[in-house]
Formats: C-alpha cells, structure tokens, sequence
C-alpha cells in the first residue's frame, strides 16, 4: 500500500520524538538514581572524616578502644556533630548526612580491622579511613555506601522524579504529535496541490494553474509551476499557431502553382513569358519561406556558421543600401543614409550583416507606403555601434510592438501575403544580432511608421 508523503513526516516525527522522549526518561531516572546515591555517600564520607581527629585524640587518651567497645554513650560522644558556637545545644541543627543515616553506617575497626562498634555489616565496598597516632594506625573508620534508596522518602523521591520524566516525556511527545500533524496538513497541503496538478499538466492540461497563499519555499514552488505552465502553455499556442501559419504558407504558394499548371494542361493559359514569371514568382517565394524556416531552425540549435572579422558597419551599410537603391527609387521613397565620417568597427560577419540589412530594407520597402521616407542613421555609442532604420506610416500599434520578432506574426491580420511576407524575416534579425551580442528593438518611429534600433559591441578596426 502507498504510503503519502504527509504519513511518513508523522511518523518520522511523532517516532523521533517518541524515542527522545523514553531516552531522556530512562536516562533520567538512572542519572537521578546514580547522582542521588552518589551525594547521599559523599555526605556520609565527608560526615565520618569530621569526627576523625575526635577518634583520634580519644585513643590518644584512652590507649585503646576498650572503653568504645558496647558503649554507646561514648559511641555518640565521638560520632555526635561538631559543636557551632552559633547555636545554642538545644537548636544546633543537625548536617544534611544525618539526615540520610550517615551516623548509623559509620564503623569503627581495631588496628587489625576487626569491629569495635557501629554499624556492623561492613563490607568489602566500605569506603575506609585510617585512624593514624604518632605515625601509626591505630584503627579504621569505616563508612557503608548506599547501594540502593531503600527508605521510603528516597523511594518517594525517586518515584517522584521519575513520574515527572514520564510526564514531561508524554507531554513532549503530544506536542511533538500534534506539531507533526500540522506540518503534515499544514505546509505540505500545498505540496500535495502541486503534485497534483504537475500530474494534471504531465497529462496535457496546460491550463492548469495553483493557488499561492505563502511567501515561503513552499509558495515560491506554486509560483514557479505557475510560470512553467504558463510557458507550456504559451509553447503549445506558438507550436499550433506555428504549423497553422507554416501549412497556410506552404499551401497558397502550392495552391497558386497547381492552379498554374492546371491551366496550362487545360490549355486555358499559354505557355509565355507571363505565365513562366507568374510560376518563377510562385517557386521564389516557396524556396525563400523554405529558406527562412531552415535559417530559423539552424539558429534554434545554435548550428549557423559565422565568420567573425573585424569590419565597418558603415561601409557594410553602404553595400546594402546600394542594392535597394533602385526598389526605393521605384516606389518613390526617399532614402535618406546618415554615416559618420570615421568608421564604425565592430567583429561580425559580413555575410550576416548584409541578410540582416537586407532583411531590415525589405521590411520597410514593403511597409512603407509609396511616396514616404526611410532614414538610416548610424553612430558610436558608449560600448556599442547603435544602427536605427526609421520609415514613415503605416505604423505599428503599440501593443503589437513586443510581438513583431515572433515567427509568423503580422502586426495587422488583415495584411496580404504580397505585403506581409511569411513573417519571418524579423525574427531572423533577431537571431543574427543576438548571435553577435546584440540587441534589437522596436518602437514607434517620429516619421510615422517604425523605428528599428540595432546595437552591437564595438570592436577593434
């Protein structure tokens, strides 16, 4: 059986806390057991070697331990509290080892360690105190640990403390369960609605989109699927719009060439020049579309050839110019070049630059109404060499400006092939100037039509 993601965190958590908790209660009942006996011995030892010296100078007196030997009275005498001058007898209180039996466990050996009087069990764990006169032993004190909390305030003790453990441990793994739970529903609800709807856009439901209600990891995750759907879904619009475009292209060509060719067999057209034109014109604009579409996929994997030199713009201009010249001239648009007199290095390719002007000039020969103006206007500027193409109306609605390098797309639906083009020879100049570092813009041109904008990094002449 599955188990979520939200089951296993409970569990992980709820279980660590489990086992922290019953490891602080076990060890906290073996620390307390350990430390408490170890204090209760240590009074007891620090309680017999107070009254050390009061052994010793009683022997000093006596010469032996005849007069110790089954009388108690002497036996208290020598193992009572050391005297405090700031107590009165009656209200001298009595030490902390009293209070634990010390005074009952301590024993007093002969010289050969034989029991004189006191607590008579003592074994081999007693802690032993030389009573030494003169150099030379005269007797042991002897002290018995505790080796359990046998009376019944420490076992209350014990129990006690050891009750408080289990609590604070139950406690700890409540709190420990219910932070658990709330993680579990709490932060990872929004994970679960992603996972389910990344299964939803893996399926083909691009627009699929997820609530973002945090600004945390979590949130940014919601927010970065909502982006990448957006562009699968933006990706899937341009890949339809793309074969829907590439099809209509290919097929009018086709459509007209058929149309051709059937007249021809029909015998309802002749075979002359006109005819001949009218079927060149045709393959021409097939063969570039084909061209353009090769062009634009070479560039997507980065496989176009460059031939980087270091060259003039200006003069690059010049040579592209001339060989629109005369189209100009026809349609009656007034070219007007504006070139520094010093050159314009950059690296580039040659080649490209000429497509890349050619292109720009078809662009604004087809445009440009007849009668208008093209200014080309070229200058250094900071880092780069700026080249501006502005042409009078029609222009392009603004909103239509961020769209114009996109493959296919035509500022006004309404525009002709035989105006328009296939749409693509913009987003070709896109790909030359990026692939030289470049940048190309566009924006609306103070003659009326469109202003194209080119910078690309200078470089040594």
């Amino acid at each position: 059986m599955k188990t979520s993601i939200s089951t296993r965190l409970f569990l992980a958590v709820l279980s660590t806390a489990l086992f922290v908790a019953l490891a602080m209660g076990v060890a906290d009942s073996w620390s307390f057991a350990r430390g408490f006996l170890g204090y209760l011995n240590e009074l007891a030892v620090a309680r017999m070697e107070s009254v050390e010296p009061r052994f010793v100078e009683h022997y000093r007196q006596q010469g032996d331990w005849a007069s110790v030997r089954g009388n108690p009275e002497t036996w208290f005498e020598l193992t009572r509290p050391d005297d405090d001058a700031e107590w009165p007898p009656e209200a001298r209180p009595m030490p902390v080892s009293d209070l634990t039996g010390a005074v009952f466990r301590i024993s007093l050996l002969d010289e050969r360690g034989r029991l004189v009087m006191g607590f008579a069990e003592v074994g081999a764990d007693a802690v032993r105190q030389p009573l030494q006169l003169d150099g030379r032993t005269v007797g042991w004190l002897a002290m018995t640990p505790f080796q359990s909390v046998t009376e019944v305030g420490g076992q209350r003790l014990l129990r006690n403390q050891l009750q408080a453990s289990l609590s604070i441990g139950a406690l700890a793994v409540l709190l420990a369960a219910l932070i658990a739970w709330w993680v579990a529903r709490r932060l990872l609800a929004p994970v679960r609605r992603v996972a389910a709807a990344t299964h939803r856009l893996a399926a083909g439901d691009y627009g699929e989109r997820v609530a973002v209600d945090s600004r945390d990891e979590v949130g940014q995750l919601a927010r970065d699927f909502n982006r990448l759907a957006h562009t699968l879904e933006r990706n899937e619009q341009m890949r339809r719009a793309f074969m829907t475009d590439v099809s209509h292209e290919l097929r009018t060509p086709l459509s007209v060439l058929r149309g051709e060719l059937e007249a021809l067999e029909d015998g309802v057209r002749r075979l002359d020049g006109e005819s001949l034109h009218s079927l060149q014109t045709e393959v021409a604009m097939l063969g570039q579309l084909v061209d353009d579409l090769y062009e634009l996929s070479l560039a997507d994997v980065g496989a176009l050839t460059y031939r980087k030199s270091a060259l003039d713009v200006a003069e690059q201009l010049r040579i592209a110019v001339a060989m629109f010249r005369e189209r100009l001239a026809e349609r009656r648009i007034d070219l007007e070049l504006q070139l520094p007199e010093r050159p314009l290095p950059v690296f580039a390719d040659a080649g490209r630059l000429q497509q890349l002007f050619g292109n720009l000039l078809e662009n604004s020969l087809r445009y440009t109404h007849a009668g208008g103006r093209l200014r080309i206007v070229a200058q250094e500027a900071a880092e780069a060499v700026s080249i501006d193409f502005l042409d009078s109306a029609p222009g392009v609605d603004e909103r239509h400006l961020p769209r114009l390098f996109e493959r296919f797309y035509r500022g006004e639906a309404s525009r002709s092939r035989t105006s328009g083009g296939a749409g693509l020879g913009l987003a070709i100049c896109l790909s030359i100037v990026e692939a030289h570092g470049g940048s190309l813009s566009a924006r609306p041109s103070p003659l009326g039509g469109l202003w194209l904008n080119i910078a690309l990094p200078r470089g040594a002449h």
